[in-house]
């Protein structure tokens, strides 16, 4: 069975993603060659204004389960192209592992969000961490720098007070100040 009709999510891309593994599967004359559909990680998106998408935990789901996480949250009035084409109301929300880099979900509220999370989507079925998201080489100017400013807030969560105060007088020295 697969389809809006199998499984938790009546969404027509996971209705996609399960026939493509039964079709997979029929085609395939060996076992070891054969798939389960990963439902795991799905993105839903509400193409409202603004459109709304998620993927992962909530903040509320993540408490119910007792699972800690740090919060990172990024308002689309201090992306560059946002202001540029005058979509700037909306943010970028990320949960991650407390103290790690590991994504447990994204929520994107703003012009383009379903397109947007779709770089958080990659990152989680494949276990690359907002360090990794962080470490991308990222057009500009670009919708998806919030992505990469979500990355750059954990960064800087994981300066150390003297590497802080290293960086200080780094760039005081610098500048002559």
């Amino acid at each position: 069975m697969a389809g809006d009709i199998a499984g938790p999510y009546q969404f027509t891309h996971t209705a996609d993603a399960q026939a493509r593994v039964v079709i997979r599967n029929v085609l395939m004359p060996f076992q070891f060659m054969r798939q389960k559909a990963a439902l795991k990680v799905v993105p839903w998106a509400t193409y409202t204004d603004p459109e709304v998408a998620h993927v992962g935990l909530s903040e509320t789901e993540a408490r119910e389960q007792g699972i800690p996480y740090d919060l990172d949250k990024q308002e689309l009035e201090d992306v560059d192209r946002n202001i540029v084409e005058s979509e700037e109301s909306g943010y970028g929300k990320i949960l991650t592992e407390k103290g790690g880099d590991k994504i447990l979900g994204v929520t994107l509220v703003g012009a383009h969000a379903g397109d947007l999370l779709h770089e958080f989507v990659l990152a989680m079925n494949h276990g690359i961490g907002l360090g990794g998201i962080a470490a991308t080489i990222h057009a500009y100017p670009i919708f998806a720098e919030v992505v990469r400013k979500l990355g750059d807030q954990y960064n800087r969560t994981r300066l150390t007070p003297r590497a802080k105060s290293v960086f200080d007088w780094l760039y005081r020295r610098r500048r002559g100040v």
